[in-house]
Order: C-alpha cells, then structure tokens, then sequence
C-alpha cells in the first residue's frame, strides 16, 4: 500500500480547551507586526470568548498538521463598501512558516465559507508592506481589487490590500 509522505492538514472548530493557548502563542511582538502589536492579556481572552460565540455570524478554526497545532484562521461576517460578507485572516506559528501552511489553509476556509452560504464574497485585508500575507492570498485564488484604509485595532488606520473571492 503506498502512502503520502505529504503532511496531513485540517481546520479544527474551535473550542475553549486549547483556543486561549494558541492566542496567546500568537500574540507575539512578530507575529502582530502588521496588526498594530500585542494585545493585552485581557484582550486576547476576550478575542478568545468572540470566537467561541461567534455562532452563525462566522467560524473560527485552529489549523492543524498531522495533527499539531500550526496556527488559527477563520472568518466573519463584516460590511465592506456597503454589503455584507466574510472576512478571514489567519496566523501561523513561526515553526510552521514558510510551508504554505497558509495558503493551504486559506484554500480550506474559502470551502468552509462557501458550504456557508450566506455571503457572496469571502475578504482578506492584509497590510500593503505585509509580503508574506499578500503572498498567501494570490496562492490561495483571491483576486487583488486594490488599496484601502482599514481600521484596525480600533483607532489605529493603515493601508491594506483588499482581496476577494466569490463564493458563488
């Protein structure tokens, strides 16, 4: 019988036993470079609670290969330029990095939100200078529509990039 050596990949919902510890992993100096540093301790349990009560308004998940954690990726629901439609971001733990882990994960949540259907588009807004994001959302078949202001954390604008792929 013949076997992948091809690492195994997966979206695992998320869920209180485990979720706080990867935030907390991933809330490094590094890592929140493009999305205006650390947050408080505070912050990322609350982030953590958002994300376990997200319901029908989105889904979070902790990426895993071959069973270890590798990082979160997930989307929402946000209106951007008057309609509603999903957001995503994700974050990959340096140790898994430069794998196209990403990427890979990226392609799988676009299925997930597309099984949603709900909205007719799925967003990412990585920062304009954030090449590896940028990278991620070209190989995973987002089309690049252009420059925008986003506001993110609160009070805290910058450029970005917005990314779409239809659903329908």
């Amino acid at each position: 019988m013949e076997r992948s050596l091809a690492p195994e990949m997966r979206l695992e919902p998320w869920v209180d036993e485990g979720g706080l510890a990867l935030l907390l992993r991933l809330n490094t100096p590094d890592m929140t470079a493009h999305l205006g540093g650390p947050e408080t301790h505070e912050k990322v349990v609350d982030r953590h609670r958002r994300y376990l009560d997200l319901d029908d308004k989105g889904r979070m998940f902790r990426i895993t290969l071959d069973g270890e954690t590798a990082g979160s990726i997930g989307y929402w629901e946000t209106v951007w330029q008057g309609e509603t439609v999903w957001e995503t971001g994700w974050g990959v733990l340096p140790e898994f990095q430069g794998r196209g882990v990403a990427a890979d994960a990226a392609r799988l949540v676009i299925a997930e939100a597309r099984a949603a259907r709900r909205h007719p588009a799925l967003h990412a807004f990585p920062a304009t200078d954030h090449g590896a994001s940028n990278a991620v959302c070209r190989k995973a078949g987002f089309t690049l529509r252009g420059e925008a202001n986003i506001e993110y954390p609160k009070g805290n604008w910058h450029p970005c990039n917005d990314w779409r792929v239809a659903l329908s």
